[in-house]
């Protein structure tokens, strides 16, 4: 379980450019596995948490079974938890 988060936020935990974070969230969303939720001025991205398709709840859930013990997943999950899109994006 992890926050919604902003591109600039998906980006620096990746540190991959935006433009590339970008991207990868719209095929992910056109595939079904995030939703993206706009709230003012930030566009927040999750994982989709009730799939209409049993295809993409069979792959979260693999997902899951399999990244939940992987280094880079959790090293990833720590700096989630520290990012602030306010600082990162420099946005009030």
């Amino acid at each position: 379980e992890s926050r919604k988060l902003c591109l600039c936020e998906v980006s620096s935990v990746l540190k991959l450019a935006n433009s590339t974070v970008s991207k990868h969230l719209s095929i992910l969303k056109d595939a079904g596995l995030i939703i993206d939720d706009k709230e003012g001025k930030w566009v927040n991205y999750e994982l989709v948490r009730s799939p209409e398709s049993v295809y993409v709840q069979d792959m979260l859930a693999l997902f899951i079974k399999y990244l939940n013990n992987d280094i880079t997943i959790k090293n990833d999950l720590k700096l989630v938890n520290k990012v602030d899109r306010k600082i990162i994006c420099g946005v009030d």
